[in-house]
């Protein structure tokens, strides 16, 4: 028996708001962000219904973005596995083909030891991306292989290779941290040689064609081909639609067979739109970025306020009355690491059917006590279709 079997057409409304980065900790100095921020409308949620704690894939384990949100829409990440570079790619709405291969990458600099000295050019903005970006396009160019390069935001760049012979198993060019010189191209299989090759050549070209602007180079990671996933009407029988904005979130919902709606700015944004096209899907997604941002950059004060200003349209997307809200995130990013991390990741559901447990609070260690438990993300789609009433009992 597949769960699909168990679904109903019982007509509902399903909202899952994702906070990215949302998880971190308490350590001997303080509360975690979420702990220490002032989250009235999150707690009255909370205690109004069931919290616990997720984990996307696996105790110690941690998980990037693109495995973070297909355990939230429902999927194993460690059997789909998908690179950036292809999710990137179909949110941006880029022609990816079949033996396309597409990774992301970060404008960087570089010391004079040609040592990474900042992953992200100093978080240079759109306007001056979207240049050095323009630049690649004009000066980069390969023997029998066509390269296109993307902005996607601020230092985040798409690249998408086309040619005979190309392979995505190759390792990530992208080191991850400062100090150290990029990664040299290496194929993880013997079929991916060619492409590592490749990556050789597009690697030089890069750096010259940057000579003189605000980045040194792009590390790539992230490299994959386009792949077909079963969809969320084939696996939960429902009519899905993504606001969120960002590219590589919307490239993942797009894989699942969610409608992309028009992208819009703020989380409010976000919110009104489904309000608009409410009548026409029965489980939206939403996200907010910020909370991510801040934790990479290991600035506590910032992740508090961002979840702080998420806490203050909550009652914007209540007053669309779905039966079940959902609140989680995809991944922890404590701003202690910097980084993302393996800790279990504070989730809360909401809705008439839910049930209500003894949380009064949201946050990692209240979750921590209640009724849904340490749960593995991907399980909270089956619950959130439950608590809608979607799901028909099991058996005599």
């Amino acid at each position: 028996m597949e769960l699909r079997d168990l679904v109903n057409d019982h007509p509902c409304h399903m909202v899952l708001l994702v906070i990215d980065g949302l998880g971190g900790y308490a350590d001997a100095d303080h509360d975690s962000e979420l702990e220490a921020a002032r989250t009235p409308n999150l707690d009255r949620l909370a205690a109004e219904g069931s919290c616990g704690l997720a984990l996307p894939a696996g105790p110690g384990i941690t998980v990037g973005s693109g495995p973070g949100h297909l355990a939230l829409f429902g999927y194993d990440p460690l059997e789909y596995d998908l690179g950036r570079g292809v999710l990137s790619a179909v949110g941006l709405g880029v022609d990816l083909r079949a033996g396309d291969v597409a990774a992301r990458g970060n404008l960087a600099t570089l010391d004079d030891q040609g040592l990474v000295n900042d992953r992200r050019a100093g978080r240079i903005d759109d306007r001056r991306a979207r240049a050095i970006v323009e630049t690649l396009r004009q000066k980069v160019r390969l023997d029998d292989v066509e390269v296109s390069f993307e902005h996607v935001s601020e230092h985040r760049v798409l690249l998408v290779l086309r040619g005979d012979g190309l392979d995505p198993r190759v390792k990530d060019l992208d080191p991850q941290r400062t100090g150290v010189a990029p990664l040299e191209p290496t194929a993880t299989h013997p079929d991916a040689e060619h492409t590592a090759e490749v990556l050789g050549h597009l690697d030089t070209a890069v750096r010259d064609a940057l000579a003189g602007e605000d980045a040194d180079t792009v590390l790539w990671r992230g490299f994959d081909t386009l792949h077909e996933l079963p969809s969320m009407q084939e696996v939960f029988g429902v009519r899905p639609a993504v606001v969120a904005t960002y590219p590589m979130y919307r490239g993942v919902a797009q894989l699942v067979g969610m409608e992309a709606l028009p992208k819009v700015g703020s989380l409010s944004a976000q919110i009104e739109l489904m309000g608009r096209h409410w009548d026409d899907h029965d489980y939206f997604f939403a996200h907010e970025k910020e909370a991510d941002r801040a934790g990479h950059d290991g600035e506590r004060d910032a992740k508090i306020a961002a979840i702080e200003a998420v806490d203050t349209v909550i009652p914007e997307l209540v007053a669309l009355a779905p039966d079940v809200i959902a609140i989680t995130g995809d991944h922890s990013s404590p701003t202690q690491l910097s980084a993302h991390s393996w800790h279990p990741v504070p989730t809360l559901l909401w809705g008439s059917k839910v049930g209500r447990d003894a949380v009064e609070s949201f946050g990692e260690r209240a979750c921590a006590t209640g009724m849904l438990g340490h749960l593995r993300t991907q399980d909270l789609m089956p619950l959130m279709l439950a608590s809608a009433g979607r799901l028909e009992k099991y058996g005599a």
